[in-house]
């Protein structure tokens, strides 16, 4: 399934992701945080993000499912990358950012209220939490075997209205750099308390 993807394709999926510029994003969270933030990085991937933090003067801990990832996220940012899932989170109130960028969408919706809680234990008051999600209604595996959770913009918003410790800061939609793929729906989500 999909861990076992990365597992398998971890080195190119970090050679097709690893130089896409999101500067654009990491600018609009700047705007939100505390110059000296620690960031908590969750299914960092490649470590791209991470390493785009670091060089920001942030201090980042992360981690991720597959092996592959780790390895190559911890040699690309040369930080101790953890090796966790999502379910494994047992942060408390450590971080002044959580950062998912493009991994919470390889949960099943079922799952993400449960995320969602352990991300507001793991932040501390006023922290962010940023996700993002392909835009669409719909969930399932793709003919790679990972799982997909697609949302727009409306479903999101109903979503985080269930948590009163979350407030939404900034909803965006943003194109792929890659052509043939589909837009991005980012949430900036404020941890009120």
């Amino acid at each position: 399934m999909t861990i076992p993807f990365y597992d398998d394709n971890g080195q190119a999926f970090f050679d097709r992701t690893v130089a896409i510029d999101l500067s654009h994003l990491y600018d609009v969270l700047a705007d939100l945080i505390p110059s000296e933030a620690h960031i908590l990085d969750v299914g960092c991937g490649s470590g791209r993000d991470s390493n785009a933090f670091l060089e920001r003067g942030y201090q980042v801990s992360a981690f991720d499912a597959s092996k592959t990832m780790v390895e190559l996220a911890t040699d690309h940012t040369g930080i101790s990358v953890k090796h966790h899932t999502f379910a494994e989170m047992t942060y408390d109130k450590q971080f002044d950012v959580v950062w998912a960028n493009a991994s919470l969408l390889h949960l099943p919706s079922k799952q993400l209220p449960t995320v969602f809680e352990s991300v507001a234990k793991a932040l501390k008051k006023n922290g962010i939490f940023y996700c993002s999600f392909k835009v669409g209604d719909h969930e399932g595996i793709v003919d790679d075997g990972r799982h997909f959770t697609y949302f727009t913009e409306a479903r999101m918003r109903d979503f985080v209205a269930q948590f009163p410790e979350f407030l939404i800061e900034q909803l965006m939609i943003t194109p792929d750099e890659r052509p043939k793929y589909r837009d991005w729906l980012n949430i900036y989500i404020r941890y009120v308390g």
